[in-house]
């Protein structure tokens, strides 16, 4: 199981990721443990998707990071879902 997430940061940039562990992966992100949010805190969970695998998660997460569009962004965290599998 694969999760894929949009967290938006202290300076309402957002952050996309995923993991195999939500709950885990959201503390890590509050603690300060990832590199790129440690400076943003604190940080909001915006959307989250679970999948069938964290191969798919990842894929989907790719995919929006290559996009780097804010607009589909906020798209996604507005109607909580993605429109962009295939």
């Amino acid at each position: 199981m694969g999760y894929l997430y949009i967290l938006r940061c202290r300076n309402e940039r957002f952050y996309i990721g995923s993991t195999n562990d939500l709950e885990r992966r959201l503390a890590e992100h509050q603690a300060g443990l990832s590199r790129y949010t440690s400076n943003l805190l604190p940080v909001e969970l915006v959307f989250s998707q679970k999948y069938d695998s964290l191969v798919k998660a990842r894929r989907i997460e790719y995919r929006l990071k290559k996009l780097k569009r804010r607009d589909i962004i906020e798209m996604i965290i507005r109607d909580q879902v993605i429109k962009l599998e295939s």
